[in-house]
């Protein structure tokens, strides 16, 4: 079996490169064939890139999160713009809105996050959407603006409800679960699960943080993914391994990249 891990901030993780290739290696010995680095900040992206650029299994996703919004950088344009021509960097992201944490003004997070998904639609590259409390401002900003590569909502934490307004609205984005998805008063996202196709789940570690219930206590490893898939087979009744390989295909199709591992 093989797993795609669609969000993990790896520099998070361990700042010594030595733990983050056994972070990544014992993710690779539990399945986990590829992993999306995610850069806690946009300038910590080449750091990053280059700790991580010999990494097989790893690809990279750049952007400016909200936390952001306050003080990006006078050219955090060209820095995406170039990191983009990167080999293995797949994605805008992540970006979006937080109103929960109140970064910035809500305006200025408007004007930074349409401006990635402007950035995503002329580079052909999908977008990873954070979202806290924020999905009305979302939707309406995504039906207009929704890059033609699509968009993920990376830890998903809006309702059914949400997710089929989306879908019916024929939007092109894929609804990714982390470890939160195990945890019992997690209702809104059980019943998300419920009620969206099986080709528009992906999951995810968003390590260190969202760890699944049978971890409790510890950070989130890329290593712990198998067990947020387990659980999501129980609750579609379909076996690990159908569930894998179905997971496994989103990804690759989210991310445009080849089902083969050795791609």
């Amino acid at each position: 079996m093989h797993f795609f891990d669609t969000h993990a901030h790896i520099g998070l993780l361990f700042e010594d490169s030595i733990k983050q290739y056994r972070a990544i290696k014992e993710a690779e010995l539990a399945g986990v064939k590829r992993i999306i680095s995610i850069n806690n900040s946009l300038h910590d992206f080449k750091k990053e890139y280059v700790l991580l650029k010999t990494r097989k299994s790893v690809f990279h996703a750049v952007g400016v999160s909200p936390a952001e919004v306050v003080a990006p950088g006078d050219n955090w344009r060209s820095i995406i713009e170039e990191s983009v021509k990167l080999p293995k960097v797949v994605a805008i992201g992540e970006t979006g809105l937080d109103y929960e944490k109140q970064y910035g003004d809500k305006k200025s997070q408007i004007e930074l996050f349409i401006a990635q998904l402007e950035m995503a639609q002329s580079l052909d590259k999908p977008v990873i959407i954070h979202n806290r409390g924020a999905g009305k401002d979302i939707y309406e900003i995504l039906r207009d603006r929704i890059p033609s590569k699509g968009a993920v909502f990376h830890c998903y934490s809006e309702n059914a409800k949400y997710a089929r307004q989306c879908l019916d609205a024929g939007l092109n984005v894929y609804f990714s679960f982390a470890g939160n998805l195990t945890y019992r008063n997690a209702q809104n996202l059980h019943e998300t699960v419920l009620n969206i196709p099986t080709d528009r789940m992906l999951i995810e570690t968003e390590s260190p943080f969202m760890v699944p219930a049978k971890y409790r206590g510890k950070r989130t490893m890329p290593s712990y993914l198998p067990a947020t898939a387990e659980f999501l087979a129980q609750m579609l009744q379909m076996s690990l391994e159908e569930l894998a390989d179905k997971l496994w295909a989103n990804s690759c199709r989210a991310f445009g990249l080849d089902e083969s591992e050795e791609s």
